[in-house]
């Protein structure tokens, strides 16, 4: 991670390791952690603001050591501080979607993820900027790389929440792109696990056809331990025991990146290559942009849906991008919107179909068209996230490389299903940039 005043190397395990051990002192690890908080948010922006955080912390911390005295039957997540994308309900913290909705408009209990995080022995640390609604309107989180771009959307301060070393670990949420490239663009790893594999109830829905929520870490390892908490019927004993086999989706979807990102992660396979990786160029997903066509239309019909009852009541409150995308779903059809839902499952069936034909385990591309754009007006683009949120399939980026001084990223992309698998071999290309960097 680039060393700035407002990165860290905060990684999950280690702290993890020494919170349950006790050789670090939860209470001192809260303070440390707001005292960084208070230094950094004027700029980064990441958290929304809680004006009795540190006195809720320390009572949850006395709570959790009293229900876990023993060091060695501690949890796994014991004392960790978790940021929470505001889409999602938390006990005392309801969710406001990023919006001027009032609380009332999205009031259910806590989120079955969020109790699940809980009960691993994770902290709230606080609930974390969204754009609005997860969509399109961005807030105010700058990039702790640099804070003159954006963190990406829309879950900036999930993103920016861990690059920042305020929490080791995040929770956001993908219907587009929305873990991947934000993760890319703050140089982290993001993990979107495979649709429905962990539970999204106590959300904020955008399209509840693909919404997923997932974790944010500054490893691969981070991610794995939050997904074997969240995620449904985890298997802890998956590994890779030998060389990866990779495909590049070569074709009209490849050819979306900016010219430098391309280079960059070009170089990044061909180093992998080098290192014994098995790089395959497979001719997929050509037809990228009907892809994208249909899954935009089923987002903006279900987000319509969605909405009905809340913008009865509370339109004049939606911000302008808001509006016109609910206005916007008026012009697509049934038939569209049909489309789009039954090409989630003819893409997904595509995916695993072209992986099992060419012998591979995982896809590899760039995570997003380019490193993060200058200014916060936009969160970029997420026509490279697109066909796998759209197929549901799991993905995880890892850190790729720098252009133009900002991070850009690896995405992954694996089987259906199979999330144990893909990010056992995400931890294994992991290991091969960090142990031969380029």
């Amino acid at each position: 991670m680039t060393d700035t005043a407002y990165t860290r190397d905060h990684r999950a395990a280690p702290l993890a390791s020494a919170l349950r051990e006790g050789t670090l002192d939860l209470d001192a690890h809260i303070d440390a952690t707001l005292r960084r908080v208070e230094e950094c948010e004027p700029v980064l922006r990441a958290l929304l603001p809680e004006p009795d955080r540190a006195a809720r912390l320390h009572a949850d911390a006395a709570a959790l050591r009293a229900r876990h005295p023993d060091a060695g039957a501690r949890p796994l997540l014991y004392g960790l501080l978790v940021g929470i994308k505001d889409i999602i309900n938390v006990e005392g913290l309801p969710a406001r979607a990023g919006s001027a909705l009032p609380a009332e408009a999205f009031a259910t209990p806590e989120a079955s993820l969020v109790r699940r995080l809980r009960e691993a022995g994770a902290l709230i640390l606080g609930k974390t900027v969204t754009a609005e609604f997860a969509s399109y309107a961005p807030g105010a989180t700058a990039n702790p790389v640099d804070p003159g771009h954006t963190p990406g959307g829309s879950s900036s301060g999930s993103a920016a929440a861990v690059a920042a070393g305020y929490a080791p670990l995040a929770i956001g949420s993908q219907t587009g792109g929305s873990i991947t490239r934000p993760a890319a663009f703050c140089g982290i790893v993001g993990f979107k696990p495979s649709y429905q594999r962990a539970p999204i109830d106590g959300t904020v829905f955008h399209a509840p056809s693909v919404d997923t929520l997932g974790p944010f870490a500054q490893d691969v390892e981070g991610v794995r331990r939050a997904a074997s908490v969240i995620v449904d019927d985890w298997r802890a004993d998956v590994a890779l025991t030998r060389p990866p086999i990779i495909g590049v989706p070569v074709g009209a979807y490849l050819q979306q990146t900016e010219p430098e990102a391309l280079e960059e992660f070009q170089a990044a396979v061909h180093h992998l290559s080098t290192l014994g990786v098995d790089i395959r160029y497979v001719g997929f997903l050509n037809d990228v942009a009907d892809v994208v066509a249909r899954h935009s239309h089923l987002m903006t019909y279900e987000f319509r849906r969605t909405h009905e009852p809340l913008f009865a009541r509370w339109g004049s409150l939606y911000t302008g991008l808001s509006a016109q995308m609910y206005d916007d779903a008026r012009a697509v059809t049934d038939e569209q919107y049909r489309r789009g839902i039954d090409g989630r499952l003819e893409l997904r069936e595509r995916t695993t179909r072209v992986l099992d034909s060419e012998g591979l385990d995982a896809w590899v591309s760039p995570s997003a068209l380019g490193p993060a754009p200058l200014g916060l007006r936009s969160t970029g683009q997420p026509s490279m996230n697109v066909p796998w949120s759209h197929s549901g399939v799991p993905t995880v980026t890892l850190p790729g490389g720098h252009v133009r001084g900002m991070p850009v990223g690896l995405q992954l992309a694996g089987r259906f299903g199979q999330d144990e698998e893909l990010l056992a071999l995400a931890a294994s290309v992991e290991a091969l940039l960090r142990d031969h960097p380029r």
